[in-house]
């Protein structure tokens, strides 16, 4: 059905369709091309992931994804009901050795010159607030647990765990306000494009596809700290060389600011893994998914000292050479 809407409305013939990364995409005279669903995608979310698309692409990124214009001229189509639209990519050969740090750097660089006003997508300065919402969300089912018998092992771990967390968080959104209060910003600290969530292995497809549908506009030091965040639950044992290299590469192009070491630090200091699992165990009713995640949340409970003794450690760890405020009971 997709290829059928990219010829109807766009009028492009697919050769093939491959699958990269988390999508089909369909090739065609040398371009690949992807349709993505945005019925519940609001108007104004698309026109910013529009604008920061183009000005990726015309600040020569060349893995960014373009919007295209239907045969109508409008990037919007309507499909039995479905809003879509879609996405081209140049077509590259694999870089066996990409950089990831150096990369994410030189993508920051160019997100920082956007001139176009983001709003719906702007997550700067948003953080405390942002948490806070979803702590109190949490804190909400878990009082309703208190009252009646766990029916589940996820809920005795949940009930259990749940002020250890709340704790974290607490501390993580104080620390963010004494940041803010004590750091003096500079030019590193403008505001640029980032991700939702950037892990290694998001460029790490065969094409490295830049998809503006995983951006925000927010501080970069959003995407730092959650590389090193899905770093350390991947392999915490390789942790220590793999973020030197990630830190060097990037740092080679671009100075991590004091204040942005505190903010990388403080979103380490927000347990989101934590959040993540018990958001989807209870959103979930697969149980096969509900027995995965309990798993999940029991190997992050084993794993409570040593994530602490990392957070301890992580400013050293970093080669962050002057002293930094540190949580005092970690």
């Amino acid at each position: 059905m997709l290829m059928d809407i990219l010829e109807k409305y766009f009028d492009i013939k697919a050769d093939r369709s491959i699958r990269i990364g988390r999508q089909t995409r369909f090739f065609s005279n040398g371009l690949l091309y992807t349709i993505v669903s945005v019925t519940h995608v609001e108007q104004e979310v698309l026109i910013e992931l529009y604008e920061m698309s183009e000005h990726m692409a015309k600040h020569s990124d060349k893995k960014v994804s373009r919007f295209v214009a239907s045969k109508e001229g409008k990037y919007l189509v309507t499909h039995e009901n479905e809003d879509y639209v879609a996405l081209q990519n140049q077509f590259h050969g694999a870089n066996r050795n990409l950089k990831t740090g150096r990369q994410l750097a030189r993508f920051h660089n160019r997100g920082k010159s956007l001139q176009a006003p983001i709003t719906n997508l702007n997550r700067v300065g948003e953080w405390k607030d942002y948490w806070a919402v979803r702590l109190d969300q949490m804190e909400k089912v878990w009082t309703g647990l208190l009252h009646e018998p766990p029916r589940e092992e996820f809920d005795k771990m949940f009930i259990e765990s749940f002020p250890y967390y709340m704790g974290l968080c607490e501390n993580a959104i104080q620390y963010v306000t004494d940041t803010e209060l004590d750091e003096q910003l500079h030019r590193f600290d403008y505001g640029t494009i980032c991700h939702e969530r950037f892990y290694d292995d998001l460029w790490k497809d065969e094409q490295e596809i830049r998809n503006p549908f995983d951006w925000v506009f927010d501080h970069p030091s959003r995407d730092i700290s959650e590389w090193i965040r899905d770093r350390y639950f991947r392999s915490s044992r390789t942790l220590y060389p793999d973020m030197t290299n990630f830190l060097n590469e990037y740092q080679s192009l671009s100075s991590i600011s004091q204040f942005a070491w505190r903010l990388i630090y403080a979103r380490l200091l927000f347990p989101l893994h934590y959040f993540v699992c018990v958001e989807e165990y209870y959103n979930t009713n697969l149980q096969s998914g509900k027995k995965q995640l309990e798993e999940t949340l029991a190997k992050y409970l084993r794993d409570t000292q040593d994530y602490e003794r990392f957070l301890r450690s992580f400013y050293s760890m970093a080669g962050v050479k002057k002293k930094l405020p540190a949580v005092d009971w970690l």
